[in-house]
């Protein structure tokens, strides 16, 4: 069945495109995950013939123009969101926590999109941080402890030993690991002595550097892999950070003014059951939220799932986050 795709540039066409007949559905995403979506929407009305799905693909600032569509009381009656930005649409969400068996997802996404012990998503996937590395230029120890991480920084052969980002996102695995302080003072010294500076990485990105095998280690997430895996070539591995890592997932909301929450409902039960998280695990672009996924070939991913933790965000984590990193980082 042929779906409307409607790719927003501008507000009024935003506005527009929601009156549309049928269930209107908002994501963000490339086009290789419009692609997917595509497919999964496509056979969910073959399904459910009384069912249409409306695509609402906000390719860039998803979250300003899902602000308007709430102010505008034309929210979509699902939506895509992540766990930074729901304690901001929380309010306007139908409280799905009955709908939800938790036993088939991993805590850590359950608890990253709950606010007060209520579910406001059902979760697709779960974000951690692990590390890329260039088996030419570094040799793991059989120990992958923190101290077992330090000594394969300082037996790097690589021009740099791992990545920085001057951000307090990166930073976290070390600060959740360390402490607070100690963190935060072992990850700045790595910039300078194993770590290029931004004068270093001048207009390329450490993404690009690890490709050209210039960084050893590069933390990344599981959106690199696809990547990495096409470009790459040298033999890489992958390995989970030798401590604990931040949570971070996605998932599936409907508007609590929806006027079809019963088909909105059948909707994302459909896209969170095992066979479609299965499909979207298989694309190589998640890690998936639910248990029952096999996803045996990416051991590091689950091992840093299991030494992950959730970090609680408020409605000003924007703010927070930034005033941190002109603290740190300036």
């Amino acid at each position: 069945m042929l779906k409307k795709i409607i790719v927003l540039f501008c507000i009024p066409f935003i506005l527009c495109s929601c009156t549309q007949e049928g269930l209107t559905f908002a994501s963000w995403g490339s086009v290789t995950e419009v692609q997917i979506l595509n497919r999964v929407i496509s056979d969910f009305e073959k399904e459910n013939p009384d069912i249409k799905i409306n695509f609402i693909h906000i390719p860039q600032n998803y979250f300003q123009k899902l602000h308007l569509l709430f102010a505008s009381s034309q929210a979509p009656d699902v939506l895509f969101i992540n766990n930074l930005y729901l304690p901001l649409y929380a309010s306007h969400l139908a409280d799905l926590t009955e709908e939800v068996n938790s036993k088939d997802f991993y805590p850590q996404s359950l608890n990253a999109l709950s606010i007060e012990g209520k579910i406001y998503a059902i979760p697709r996937d779960i974000s951690t941080l692990v590390f890329y590395y260039n088996k030419d230029l570094v040799t793991l120890p059989s120990e992958w402890t923190f101290s077992g991480f330090i000594s394969a920084l300082e037996s790097s052969k690589g021009d740099y030993a791992v990545s920085f980002e001057r951000d307090i996102y990166w930073a976290m695995p070390y600060v959740l690991t360390l402490q607070e302080d100690e963190g935060i003072k072992f990850y700045k010294n790595l910039e300078g002595k194993y770590a290029p500076n931004p004068s270093q990485v001048g207009s390329s990105t450490l993404a690009q550097m690890f490709l050209d095998g210039k960084i050893a280690l590069y933390l990344s997430g599981r959106w690199m892999y696809p990547k990495i895996s096409e470009t790459a070539k040298f033999p890489f591995g992958i390995i989970n950070f030798p401590g604990e890592v931040p949570a971070d997932a996605s998932g599936w909301a409907i508007s609590k003014d929806s006027k079809h929450k019963d088909e909105a409902l059948r909707f994302i039960k459909y896209l969170s059951s095992k066979e479609c998280i299965e499909y979207f695990a298989r694309t190589g672009l998640i890690v998936p939220a639910r248990r029952d996924v096999d996803f045996k070939d990416n051991e590091a991913f689950i091992k840093s799932i299991k030494n992950s933790k959730v970090i609680a965000v408020s409605k000003d984590y924007k703010k927070i986050t930034d005033k941190k990193n002109k603290e740190l980082f300036n």
